[in-house]
């Protein structure tokens, strides 16, 4: 039996039976997990109610080498109460948990992805920045950082260089650009919409409108569902 320590975010909880509860955790440490909260329901004196979704938390896990742990213990260690007082970053927070939930390995530690996620909770709960801008650019940067970034440049096949201007055809589950000679794809990105996700993975936020945002949010969450496997 082992013992883990870690920061987690909460990304799904489930009831089970009359007093039990079992919660999907993306922990910095050993990556996404699932474990058993005895009593959780009845709001358990060690979980001191730290099992909501959004906030930082501190556990305590205990591994006896099967694949459900058990938390022992949780405490809050950052409020984001900026974040559920707004419906708006409220929704952009729950979709990017759920990215999370689905993207994330089990077992695995994602630190860049960990990062990503964290830094667009913090955003969100300072106010002032588009949620949907926001949650577009850590799309971007959350399927670059568990290895599936999308080349907006580049034909992924052949690897010959779409040009400036002009539109390119776009499949997410190949995981970007290909090119006509290669069989192309279905769905097309105008020249616009390539500069305006260029943008976004930059960071560039105020080079997109929130209607480029939108568009680029679509296109990350296809990625996300064909390579997590999830419906849409």
């Amino acid at each position: 039996m082992s013992r883990i320590d870690s920061e987690a975010l909460v990304v799904r909880t489930v009831e089970v039976g009359d007093t039990d509860v079992m919660a999907t955790l993306v922990t910095r440490q050993v990556g996404k997990v699932s474990a058993i909260v005895r009593g959780g329901r009845k709001g358990s004196r060690r979980v001191g109610g730290a099992l909501e979704p959004v906030h930082t938390i501190g556990v305590m896990l205990e591994d006896r080498g099967g694949e459900l742990l058990t938390l022992k213990e949780s405490r809050l260690v950052k409020l984001r109460a900026g974040v559920v007082a707004r419906l708006e970053t409220l929704e952009a927070a729950g979709v990017a948990l759920r990215w999370a939930r689905h993207l994330f390995p089990p077992r695995t530690p994602e630190p860049e992805g960990w990062r990503v996620l964290v830094a667009l909770l913090d955003v969100l709960d300072v106010g002032g920045a588009s949620p949907r801008k926001e949650l577009a650019r850590a799309g971007v940067a959350m399927l670059a950082a568990v290895g599936y970034a999308l080349d907006l440049d580049r034909c992924v096949v052949c690897g010959r260089a779409c040009p400036e201007g002009k539109a390119a055809c776009f499949d997410p589950a190949r995981g970007g650009l290909v090119c006509r000679s290669c069989g192309g794809a279905n769905a097309v990105l105008l020249p616009e919409m390539r500069a305006a996700a260029r943008a976004l993975a930059d960071g560039r936020t105020n080079e997109a409108s929130e209607t480029h945002a939108d568009a680029v949010l679509a296109m990350v969450d296809r990625a996300m569902a064909a390579h997590a496997g999830f419906e849409r």
